[in-house]
């Protein structure tokens, strides 16, 4: 039987969540089915991501997407409209091939990675399933979330380098229990700071973390600890940090900036090591250069803990294979909008999974409400999410998605714990 052929694929520009424009897609059938997606943006970006569009011009800041829209409500839509709608691997090869460039440029990643997750739901919804079941027969495992309560970087107006402190539930028992025992060491955390640093310390960052006035590591995992304790679940939480390095790293000298001190690659190691023996960090993403294969792959062995790929994979097959070959990391942060479609975003979590490498699906800094990567991580059993602070409706829209799938998932559904236990042994 012939899929039904598609009615109508439609652009505009929506608001993520620092109010810049975002592209959301519809697409319509013949049997009256309708889905939408949006798609999210990154502030701290790989230089190999594929390409937004974005207009330039005084407009937005120059952040508007009409560009990205029309090629949607143009090209991409004069390609499609009128056909059968296709598989997600013919849908997104045809849109490859219509763009034409290798990262996505002419007609902008956004256009159309929009069109293929409005796809990807839209095929779902004639099936009659959920997403997370369309994609996986087996999807079952709800994943541990990384909750990111304190905000550095490019993501917050202090003076902590490193991006994000997070904090990881693996004593609990169910996704449910993760969310409820992580807000409540987030109102710890509240009340630590207010106390300590005034209230100031409670402006947050993009993704919804804490933003003290402070500068040190060392001091931003102590707090995170210290919030633990006070909301009595020591013991439940294990500790993780997402560096962004290759925004601290200055080529000429060869150098890192942190916390006002020059350090090298060598010097770097030595901070992550003690962070790691201090504070039972047990997860570090983008900890050196986007271009450090092999210091990543020394980090990776001497280390011992999940040592995580961002801007030096960006959800891409190839630049993941190369670092596979050199044994580069030991984690893969997936995101869609990294490379633009979601067939080449699964084919770089099988090519990960199948070399022994984890996967973590991921947000970005510009969020909207559309929770899709919840149903994208129960469906790859990724066993990790990374979505921001258990705070502000473009966050808390995933958390309460994955809460709905772990419902519906009912007897099946597990929650793993402690997957850093086995990583790390």
């Amino acid at each position: 039987m012939s899929a039904p052929a598609i009615t109508q694929v439609t652009a505009r520009e929506v608001l993520d969540c620092r109010g810049l424009p975002t592209v959301q897609v519809d697409l319509a059938l013949e049997d009256g089915t309708f889905a939408t997606a949006d798609v999210p943006s990154g502030r701290s970006t790989g230089s190999l991501e594929a390409a937004e569009l974005r207009d330039g011009g005084d407009r937005f800041g120059g952040f508007g997407v009409l560009g990205a829209v029309a090629a949607v409500n143009g090209e991409i839509r004069e390609a499609l409209v009128g056909a059968p709608l296709p598989t997600q691997r013919e849908l997104d090869t045809a849109l490859i091939e219509l763009d034409a460039t290798p990262q996505k440029s002419r007609l902008g990643a956004n256009a159309i990675l929009g069109v293929s997750l409005a796809g990807a739901r839209a095929r779902a919804a004639t099936a009659g399933q959920p997403l997370y079941r369309h994609l996986s027969a087996d999807g079952h495992l709800l994943p541990v979330p990384l909750v990111n309560l304190i905000n550095g970087g490019r993501h917050a107006s202090n003076d902590l380098d490193f991006q994000e402190f997070i904090v990881i539930p693996v004593g609990a028992r169910s996704i449910i229990e993760a969310l409820q025992i992580s807000s409540e060491v987030n109102l710890a955390l509240a009340e630590i700071l207010l106390d300590r640093y005034g209230k100031s310390a409670l402006n947050t960052g993009d993704e919804g973390g804490y933003a003290p006035a402070i500068s040190s590591p060392y001091e931003a995992l102590g707090l995170l600890h210290e919030a633990v304790a006070d909301a009595g679940h020591s013991g439940r939480f294990r500790f993780g940090l997402d560096c962004a390095a290759t925004h601290l790293y200055d080529r000429d000298s060869g150098t890192y900036e942190v916390a006002g001190e020059r350090r090298d690659t060598a010097s770097m190691t030595e901070l992550y090591l003690e962070l790691i023996r201090e504070f039972d960090v047990v997860t570090i993403e983008d900890p050196l250069d986007e271009e450090d294969f092999e210091g990543f792959a020394a980090l990776t062995e001497e280390s011992g803990i999940q040592i995580v790929g961002d801007d030096l994979f960006v959800t891409n097959p190839e630049r993941l294979r190369a670092g596979i070959e050199r044994k580069a990391a030991s984690s893969l942060l997936w995101k869609v909008n990294q490379i633009g479609t979601l067939s080449e975003a699964l084919d770089a979590a099988e090519l990960a999974r199948s070399s022994g490498y984890t996967v973590i699906v991921s947000e970005r800094s510009g969020e909207t409400e559309d929770p899709i990567i919840a149903d994208l991580a129960v469906a790859l059993n990724a066993g990790q999410i990374k979505t921001g602070a258990p705070v502000r409706g473009e966050r808390t829209a995933k958390y309460n998605r994955l809460i709905r799938i772990e419902e519906e998932l009912g007897t099946s559904a597990t929650y793993p714990g402690d997957v850093f236990e086995v990583a790390i042994t």
